[in-house]
This record gives C-alpha cells, structure tokens and sequence, in this order.
C-alpha cells in the first residue's frame, strides 16, 4: 500500500505525536502535498527542528488537560478552518502512572487527547469539512500479548457507576497492555458517537490500526521472554513509513470522501467490540469526557 496524496493546498492540518516515527512522516507527507501542517509537541528540544521545516509548533503535553485545551484554543484562534486532525499521539506505560489531573495516562493521553481535540475543535473542524483521522491499535479486539493459541479477548469498557475517568485503569489488577487496549477501546467508542454528531457539517470521524509497527510502543508491548530477540521481531514488521500509509489515505484518499463511523485493520474494514458501538457505554463514555474537559460544546 503507497498512499498517492492529492494536492493540499490551502488546506489546514493539525497531527499529533509528530516528533518521531509515523507522526512525523505523516505531518511531512501531508506538507509535501501543500497542506500547513499544525504540531502540537511537548518537548523543547525536538520543536526547534519541527519549527525550522516550516510546520506551525504549539507547544503542549497533551496528557494535561489544561494544555489541550490550550493547544485547541490557540488553534482555533488562528485558523478558521481544519480540514484535517490526525490524532496519533499515544504511549504504552509498562507501570501505572497518573497525569497531572489524576487520570490513569492511557487514558490521559491515548483516549483524552484524541477526544479534547475533536471536541473542542468542534467549530473549525466543522467549518473545513474535515476528515478526523484517530490512530487507534487492534488490542482493543484482543488483549493477548502472545496469541498462540485460544479465541480472542477483546478489550472491556464497563462504565456502570462510573462517576469520573480517574475510577478507570484503577492500580488494584492493573495490567499495562489491557489498559493501553481500553484506552484504545474509548478513543473509538467515543470516536463513533462523535462522528455521528458531525456528519450533517461533513466531517468524517475514522480509526485505524495502522499495521504492527516498529516503534517504542512496540519495545513494551513484546512479552518479556520475548525480549531478548527484540532486534530480530522489529525487523519483521512494518517500518514507520510503511505504517504512516493507512493513515494517509483516510486522511486523503478521494475514494473515502463521506466513509465515517469506520474501523479500518490498516486498508480493509472491519470491527470493533459490540460495547463499542451501545449507545449507554457512548452517552455514558461522552458525559465523563465532557465533564473532565468542563466542556459543554467545542470551540467556535
């Protein structure tokens, strides 16, 4: 699969985790096609580098709610129009760890941030009909780490008496892969809610596994007894550039002009778990993320 980019000119694009790996060969390739490619980055040291190849840098560690909402603001403030967000920003945590606002940090940063952005992003993305693009991973159809044998165990969102995002993920049991999977679970849970609240403007809300790609994520995700032959699985999987692809084409694929609400395992469709798609887990799922972000609608 080599993603053919149309020509993006005048267009406006905001791609998170842009520093390194696939993000950041997806905010060049989009560049290259013309689009003013927006970088939200945490990290002084690897902005200046982003800044000097012309990309607008909003600095921000998008596992702080205040810093998205931040990072939304000053972007609204300055663009009229999005017509593209890529939500690649994400981590795999090998121990529990909580943000600064006491959110669990897969949640914080693999499931909040991607939500933050489409939402208080509302009035832009709606104006540029734009195409949301938010890099989710197949563990969330199957939690596994070493799938030798057995039926697949899908990644669980159970949200009954849930009254805050911080009772998620909890340290009691806590296993870094099964947490990273619902995390992933709750970007496309809400990520299918959202997309049906902006189809009447245009917008299109998809998700992608993006392949198994040799990146840190990876590093943690290989079982232990596994990790002496670390060098020798990363050369069987897929390169960065070669993962970017998915994402790339349906952030601007002509032919998927108006897809929404989709999953895809790279180029092909395919599903999610059914809680994903019940409409309680959705209404429940969005009232928490509003109310973390003290959110009523986005920002026009």
């Amino acid at each position: 699969m080599n993603t053919a980019i149309p020509d993006l000119t005048d267009k406006v694009a905001v791609v998170t985790g842009a520093t390194g790996g696939m993000g950041q060969i997806i905010a060049a390739d989009l560049a290259r096609a013309g689009a003013h490619v927006i970088i939200i980055a945490r990290d002084p040291a690897r902005i200046e580098p982003l800044a000097a190849n012309r990309f607008e840098v909003v600095t921000g560690d998008l596992s702080r709610r205040e810093d998205v909402r931040t990072a939304a603001r000053m972007i609204a403030d300055r663009h009229d129009r999005i017509h593209l967000l890529i939500n690649n920003a994400g981590a795999h945590f090998p121990g529990h760890h909580v943000s600064a606002d006491g959110i669990e940090m897969h949640i914080a940063l693999d499931y909040l941030a991607a939500y933050g952005l489409m939402t208080l992003l509302d009035g832009p993305l709606r104006r540029g009909r734009a195409r949301v693009v938010n890099v989710a991973s197949d563990t969330l159809n199957d939690t596994r780490q070493v799938k030798l044998a057995g039926r697949p165990r899908p990644a669980t969102l159970d949200l009954t008496g849930v009254d805050d995002l911080a009772q998620l993920n909890p340290v009691a049991g806590f296993v870094p892969f099964q947490a990273y999977a619902r995390a992933k679970l709750m970007t496309v849970t809400a990520g299918h809610a959202v997309a049906r609240d902006l189809a009447a403007d245009g917008v299109t809300v998809n998700a992608l596994h993006p392949g198994i790609v040799a990146t840190d994520i990876i590093d943690d995700l290989i079982p232990v007894p596994m990790r002496p032959f670390r060098a020798l699985i990363r050369r069987s999987l897929l390169t960065p550039a070669q993962g970017a692809q998915g994402t790339l084409r349906l952030a601007t694929d002509p032919r998927l002009a108006g897809v929404t609400g989709g999953y895809f395992n790279r180029d092909i469709a395919t599903t999610t778990p059914p809680v994903s798609h019940d409409p309680d887990t959705q209404r429940r799922l969005l009232a928490l993320s509003e109310r973390h972000f003290a959110l009523e609608r986005g920002l026009r």
